[in-house]
């Protein structure tokens, strides 16, 4: 199995979650895919369900305080707009997004990946 992070390499917790992720692919013997979001944007429909993985609300998944944000307009009401945005412009995508057995965790903070590698209830 593979693992996966939407990483952007300008941003310190995206390096520190990608150290962890490579570290724990590693150990675990499996693939780390490392997407640069921000050169491979994901198209709306990628996006829906990589927040949909999360399970998190789209706030969390959003950066609505970034200035693209406002000056499209958007509001975390219309999530169909905010996802087409969101292809377009995609700084708007909180970071870094780690993927593993059809889940998915916004790392903020980094150690939040090891919720991927626990038991579930």
């Amino acid at each position: 199995m593979t693992i996966t992070i939407y990483h952007n390499p300008r941003c310190s917790k995206s390096r520190e979650t990608l150290a962890l992720a490579e570290a724990i692919a590693s150990n675990l013997q499996r693939q780390l895919t490392v997407v640069e979001y921000l050169k491979q944007p994901l198209n709306a429909e990628e996006l829906m369900h990589l927040w949909q993985q999360t399970g998190e609300p789209l706030d969390a998944f959003v950066r609505s305080g970034e200035e693209e944000f406002a000056a499209a307009g958007l509001s975390l009401t219309d999530s169909g707009a905010v996802f087409a945005a969101m292809a377009k412009i995609p700084k708007l995508m909180q970071r870094p997004v780690v993927v593993a057995d059809g889940r998915a965790v916004i790392c903020r903070p980094p150690e939040k990946i090891h919720s991927l590698f626990t038991e579930q209830a």
